[in-house]
């Protein structure tokens, strides 16, 4: 039997409520496949680890999590601890020093899933976020700090490796399911970075000829988002951008409850982190009502990453057969369900599936 080893860290929040969840769905279709578990680790890491300690992890932190071969994370962020610091001392960090380059946010409409759109659309897409350098770089300079001549200056920094990369990695997924590759940018404002990331799709698209491509503005492609989502299906963009549209996402697909996220090294040097990206709702936080199927969408993200996609298809499956029936699920989708009512649900279709 193959054993995965999981870094859980709760976080935040709702955090350690919706990844219970999504660790009982894993248990069970690791249940019923027979090949494969899990061994988890905990780490009580976050914001109330940094008011007790004044640091969002343990200093041999990034190195304790080298020996896991997924991370498994609830949210990042709390009152009282700004969110500069909750955010790039643990999420980002560990995106950053374990190269986890590549953000996937899938967009898609399950089954069931409350429509935001007036009209009819087909929503099913995959963005495919630069997630280590960009305009979430960290580079920058603040000068004469509180004087009426003080300069704040954010650098975005976009290396050939780092936008040659992404792209590439969403023309080979692209490649792979048939599928067309829309790049987002903003070169005709940003004349350096965009310029940049434009050509160098340009470049990387002339390796792939089968391969349709277009490429749109932000501005524009936010809108069609809105209008017209059926023409976007793999999506590359900055991280910036990615971060933006796939909150525009996450808002015609049923809302951020069922927005998940991986962030992912391809080479598999470091583990790979999975996360919902709902945040940690602190308004929620403690009353069980928080909705649990973005953490196990990241979940069956996870079972895709570690070559159990059929285990990951099935469990979306299951989250779209208790979306249909509608009897078990949380107030921000019209019900009365607590979290481990929702989570149970998912596990019991699951199995109802399987058997």
């Amino acid at each position: 039997m193959e054993t995965f080893k999981i870094a859980v860290i709760p976080g935040d929040g709702i955090g350690p409520e919706v990844i219970d969840e999504g660790i009982k769905v894993l248990n069970k279709a690791a249940e019923l496949d027979g090949s494969f578990s899990f061994d988890y680790t905990y780490f009580p890491w976050g914001c109330e680890f940094y008011n007790e300690h004044g640091k969002m992890m343990d200093d041999d932190g990034m190195e304790t999590l080298k020996q896991f071969d997924a991370i498994y994370l609830g949210a990042v962020g709390y009152p009282g601890v700004p969110d500069h610091i909750s955010l790039r001392e643990l999420l980002i960090r560990i995106r950053k020093e374990f190269d986890q380059y590549v953000n996937l946010r899938p967009i898609k409409l399950l089954k069931g899933a409350p429509q935001t759109l007036k009209k009819d659309h087909t929503i099913d897409m995959l963005v495919v976020r630069e997630n280590s350098e960009g305009e979430y770089s960290g580079s920058g300079e603040r000068l004469f700090q509180g004087k009426p001549e003080e300069v704040v200056l954010q650098t975005g920094v976009f290396s050939r490796k780092g936008t040659e990369r992404i792209i590439r990695y969403a023309f080979e997924e692209a490649k792979k399911t048939g599928k067309s590759v829309t790049s987002i940018s903003k070169g005709n404002a940003l004349n350096y970075s965009m310029v940049f990331w434009d050509e160098v799709f340009e470049e990387v698209s002339r390796d792939y000829p089968e391969v349709d491509t277009y490429s749109y503005l932000v501005d524009a492609a936010s809108m069609f988002f809105v209008l017209d989502p059926g023409r976007f299906e793999v999506v590359v963009t900055s991280n910036l951008f990615g971060d933006i549209v796939t909150d525009i996402g996450a808002g015609i697909a049923g809302g951020l409850g069922l927005a998940a996220g991986a962030n992912i090294n391809p080479t598999r040097e470091y583990p790979s982190m999975f996360e919902p990206v709902h945040g940690s709702a602190p308004d929620i936080a403690g009353k069980k009502i928080a909705n649990p199927l973005a953490a196990i969408w990241s979940a069956s993200q996870m079972l895709d990453f570690f070559g159990q996609e059929q285990w990951g298809a099935r469990v979306l499956t299951a989250m779209e057969d208790v979306l249909q029936d509608g009897s078990t699920l949380t107030p921000d989708m019209n019900g009365n369900a607590s979290t481990d009512q929702v989570g149970q649900a998912v596990t019991d279709a699951l199995d109802k599936k399987i058997k």
